[in-house]
């Protein structure tokens, strides 16, 4: 769990509401403690700047909906495929229920497994760390009435979410799976289990909709700053993984 909480904080401080407001605090530092007055000025207007123009709904429409890349799943056709895969996205520690609970966006991620599971009668794998796996499971079955046939508890991210799901899934001969997640992750995770030689069906869950119209889309919101803050999250994690599979591919090649 220690590389998860590095992980964690490390996205905090350079992403949003942090980054920006290092940025300027560094300005004001420049601005006082030094002669770089004019770049320690202009260095607070960018984060300023930045900081209202992220909280505007109309960015972060723009940052949500540049991020999807996966249509909605077309469930008139039911998909041929052998188990559908459900990707956490966080837990919480719920002292309602006793213990570790799904995270809003995990909860959005089981709610749409469980629909595409009764749709297609396929069993379900979820997959996640130790308090995600678990809250998974149990939301499954209580909230919805929905077993999960496997559990993979052991992933920090989501390499690991496909490497060890892998492990389960060709020993029960699964070959093609539905992959639930949310729109603006399941390109990252798409490419992770085809890697694998996965033929994946993308199922994406809380696709962008408009939410806000007219002059409310220039309004600064908290809700559009939390929504910047996860496709700049996602565009980070999709440079980080192209990356890798450069240096992959780099290194076959060598």
């Amino acid at each position: 769990m220690e590389f998860l909480t590095v992980k964690e904080v490390l996205k905090d401080l350079v992403l949003l509401p942090a980054g920006p407001l290092i940025l300027a605090l560094l300005g004001l530092a420049l601005f006082h403690f030094t002669r770089w007055r004019r770049s320690g000025t202009a260095l607070c207007a960018v984060a300023i700047l930045g900081f209202w123009w992220l909280a505007l709904p109309i960015t972060a429409d723009v940052l949500g909906r540049a991020g999807e890349r996966y249509p909605a799943l077309d469930l008139r056709q039911i998909p041929h495929a052998d188990a559908i895969v459900i990707l956490g996205g966080g837990a919480r520690a719920a002292a309602e229920y006793g213990g570790p609970a799904p995270s809003l966006i995990t909860l959005q991620r089981l709610a749409y497994g469980a629909f595409v599971a009764r749709a297609t009668g396929l069993p379900i794998l979820v997959t996640g760390t130790a308090h995600e796996a678990a809250a998974m499971r149990n939301s499954l079955q209580r909230d919805f009435g929905v077993p999960a046939q496997w559990v993979e508890d052991r992933s920090l991210d989501t390499q690991q979410n496909a490497e060890r799901s892998a492990v389960i899934l060709k020993r029960a001969n699964a070959s093609t799976i539905v992959l639930v997640t949310s729109a603006s992750h399941m390109s990252r995770a798409v490419v992770e289990f085809r890697a694998l030689g996965f033929a994946v069906i993308p199922a994406p869950t809380g696709m962008w909709v408009l939410q806000e119209w007219q002059w409310r889309r220039w309004v600064p919101s908290v809700d559009a700053l939390a929504r910047s803050q996860s496709a700049l999250y996602e565009d980070l994690g999709n440079f980080v993984q192209a990356l890798r599979v450069r240096w992959r591919a780099r290194g076959t090649h060598q």
